[in-house]
């Protein structure tokens, strides 16, 4: 367990290397949520003046309700992107290096999924700054954005095992982006993400009910507008759970059967 710790730490280490060299990266990762916020945000505020409306979004502030749907999309993007490592690592090479060595292979995408959590981690801190910047308020505070943090670490494990999973099947990055990006935007708006579910049509009701970007957005919102409701946290935690070990079950199955070939 010490070794396979070890192997999983200097996995994790590589890549975070890798994206703070990245400085173009981490400039995207400031400047996508803003204009999410900013543009976005801004332009559907008007969406709960009405109260009608503002008792469906639960808040009049439709900034607020959008905050915690932006924190778990870009946590998204940054684990489903995160299988993109394993295409270039096969491709300079360095994958056939690590198979070859003595190293636990199952660290390999539990190493590369932890890096995606710690990203996330980041990213969603930003976020929530940025968002507390243009008038967002937690009404949780520290205590509640630490937990919307966690949350959003737990989540993207769960699509960065995906991804890392469906890089080991792939030999291009072109390939790779394309597959990735037919899914990331239904999995977005077929969510709760934007909109509450109320407002959906009774077919995107039944979608996103099994979507688990939705057991993921709807604690992170509970969290942010309405306070400590531990049956909207425990069931989104349950339900991330749950996938996180199913994701891991995979991961470790594909990866023991992985090859240099």
């Amino acid at each position: 367990m010490i070794r396979f710790i070890n192997d999983v730490c200097t996995i994790c280490k590589r890549e975070l290397i890798k994206f703070f060299r990245q400085k173009t990266r981490i400039f995207a990762t400031i400047i996508q949520p803003l204009i999410w916020l900013g543009l976005m945000g801004n332009t559907m505020s008007r969406l709960t003046n009405n109260p009608f409306t503002s008792q469906i979004f639960g808040t009049s502030n439709y900034l607020s309700f959008m905050t915690p749907g932006i924190v778990i999309m870009t946590s998204l993007f940054g684990g489903i992107f995160g299988g993109s490592s394993i295409i270039w690592d096969r491709r300079i090479g360095y994958l056939d290096k690590l198979l070859s060595s003595p190293i636990n292979r199952t660290s390999i995408p539990v190493g590369k999924a932890l890096s995606s959590m710690i990203q996330a981690a980041m990213q969603s801190s930003i976020i929530i700054l940025i968002a507390y910047i243009f008038g967002v308020r937690f009404v949780t505070g520290i205590p509640g954005i630490l937990v919307i943090v966690f949350f959003c670490m737990l989540f993207t494990f769960i699509f960065a095992g995906l991804s890392l999973i469906i890089g080991t099947t792939l030999k291009t990055i072109e390939t790779f982006f394309t597959i990735i990006n037919f899914f990331t935007l239904p999995i977005t708006f077929s969510s709760t993400a934007l909109f509450p579910l109320e407002a959906m049509p009774k077919w995107l009701q039944f979608i996103a009910k099994i979507n688990p970007l939705s057991y993921a957005v709807n604690p992170i919102r509970t969290l942010t507008i309405k306070g400590w409701e531990l049956s909207s946290l425990v069931q989104g935690l349950l339900v991330i759970l749950l996938f996180d070990a199913i994701m891991l079950l995979l991961m470790f199955q594909t990866y023991r059967r992985l090859t240099t070939e």
